[in-house]
């Protein structure tokens, strides 16, 4: 069975989007305070946390090379230091993400949409 349908028409290359900002209106938001606020609510969360962690993982790893007694010490059944260890570190890295994505849900998303929106609509 064929259809004699005709063609989609071709896509426009001017299709209506966001207004697209200039190089100065960048600019002067980067410098505002709003998004200087935002840059620092970022970062105030994500450094830390990825300071902690990173020492976090690097201290299993220590452990893990340099104090086997340690890590091979049984806590109960075949259960042992290591194992406990290792496992912590997928747990903290799903809580992690879950605590950065509800951070940027109520503080960082709003902020960073508005700012999207009055550079949109400001062009």
């Amino acid at each position: 069975m064929t259809t004699d349908a005709p063609p989609p028409p071709p896509l426009s290359k001017t299709s209506p989007g966001p207004a697209q900002p200039t190089t100065e209106q960048f600019i002067e938001t980067q410098e505002s305070a709003e998004f200087t606020e935002l840059r620092h609510s970022y970062r105030s969360f994500a450094f830390p946390l990825t300071f902690a962690f990173v020492a976090w993982y690097l201290l299993y790893v220590l452990l893990s090379s340099y104090a086997g007694g340690f890590m091979g010490t049984t806590l109960f059944g075949n259960i042992n230091v290591a194992l406990v260890l290792g496992i912590a570190q997928f747990v903290t890295t799903f809580l992690i993400a879950w605590w950065y994505a509800r951070h940027a849900a109520r503080l960082l998303d709003p902020r960073a949409e508005a700012i999207k929106a009055r550079m949109e609509g400001g062009a």
